[in-house]
Order: C-alpha cells, then sequence, then structure tokens
C-alpha cells in the first residue's frame, strides 16, 4: 500500500525543510572552521541526524558543492541586475551589492573561488559580465583608462577581508572602504598618471586564487 497523500507531503516538505537545514548549518560551520570542519558538526547544527545528512549529501564534497553552486549563481544574479544600469554605473552597483551581500552572509564569498567545479558556468558568466561593465564604465568615463578586470578581481578580494574584519565591531565600514576604492578607479580630471606596477593577468589571478584556495 502507498502512504496518503498528506502523508507523502508531509515526508517531502519535511524532507525539503532538512535539506535547507543542513545548507544553513554547514555554511555557518565552514564560515567559522573551514572546510574541514567534521560534517557531524554540521549534522548536530542542522539539528538531524547523520542518516538524514547523508541521504541528502552523500560525501562532504556533495555539500561544498551545492554551496559552491548556490553562491556562485547568486554572484551571477548580481552581475545581471548590475548589466541592467545605463551610464556606465554597472560596475560601481554591482561592487557595492557584493559587498552588501557579504555583509549580510558572512563567509559568502568563502567558496566561491574554492576547487569545486560546482557552477562553473555561472563563474564563466559572471567573468564576462565584469568584464563588459568595465568596459562600459570606461566609454562612460567613470574609471581610468588603464583600469584592468583583475584590478576588480583583486577589489572583491580586498572587499571580503574588510567585511570579515569590521563587521561585528563597525558594519558599515565595508561601505566607507568600497566608496574609496571607487574613487580610486575614476579619472584623473588633470590627465591620468600611469601606475608604475602593470596589472595581474586573469591567468596571474586564477593562480593566486588556486592558491589560497589549498
Amino acid at each position: 500500500m502507498t502512504a496518503p497523500p498528506t502523508r507523502q507531503r508531509a515526508v517531502r516538505r519535511e524532507a525539503v525543510q532538512n535539506r535547507e537545514r543542513l545548507l544553513i548549518a554547514a555554511k555557518h560551520v565552514f564560515a567559522v572552521k573551514g572546510t574541514d570542519a567534521a560534517v557531524d558538526e554540521i549534522a548536530r547544527v542542522a539539528g538531524v541526524g547523520m542518516g538524514t545528512l547523508y541521504r541528502h549529501f552523500p560525501t562532504k564534497q556533495a555539500l561544498i558543492d551545492e554551496l559552491v553552486s548556490e553562491l556562485r549563481q547568486r554572484l551571477l544574479h548580481l552581475g545581471r541586475r548590475a548589466a541592467l544600469k545605463g551610464d556606465g554605473l554597472g560596475l560601481e552597483t554591482l561592487l557595492v551589492d557584493a559587498g552588501r551581500a557579504q555583509a549580510r552572509d558572512p563567509g559568502y564569498m568563502q567558496f566561491l573561488w574554492s576547487r569545486s567545479d560546482a557552477g562553473r558556468a555561472s563563474v564563466d558568466e559572471f567573468l564576462q559580465l565584469l568584464s563588459d561593465l568595465v568596459d562600459q564604465a570606461k566609454v562612460a568615463g567613470r574609471v581610468r583608462s588603464d583600469l584592468s578586470v583583475t584590478d576588480v578581481w583583486m577589489t572583491l578580494w580586498s572587499l571580503r577581508s574588510i567585511v570579515e574584519m569590521t563587521r561585528t565591531r563597525a558594519p558599515a565600514a565595508w561601505r566607507r572602504h568600497i566608496e574609496l576604492l571607487i574613487a580610486g578607479m575614476r579619472p584623473d580630471p588633470s590627465g591620468e598618471r600611469a601606475l608604475s606596477v602593470r596589472p595581474m593577468t586573469p591567468a596571474e589571478a586564477r593562480r593566486c586564487i588556486d592558491a589560497a584556495s589549498h
């Protein structure tokens, strides 16, 4: 005999809730202890048994992959929304939105550049959007002509560190930081002075990311 429809719906609803609890718990535990944290602690924080955890995520890597994919999709959403802005304002919009997202969700960027391949298509699309936003800002005269897309990558990296250091004692500090960085990207009305160091290439930036993820 099959379970009554009401019972089936209740079971499915409970399964969805347990899965969400596990993802929230994993995000919290990994943000505090890193991805070396034990999965039994995640189950404990989520308030479920190990059997429930393994039914949803057979391996720890499967859990990490889900978080990575979710966060990369969220970042892509921010990029797509910023791309709708006109007058070269998309880049600034994206930087502020990324800071706000990180401030809301500590550890938000922690998984994005891990060695997981989950959501890789989202990353590729986001990086193309980012490059387009830089070009649009240049055309609109909102940023200096020699600004590189990898300069913006570094801005996002620094933003993560500022958010993590200040979020409990000065939660609005990230906003001043990003405003200063954006001001530094502006063209100099009296004429641009060449920077003394060339920008990183995308390949160099990716190697930095890979080294940091070990």
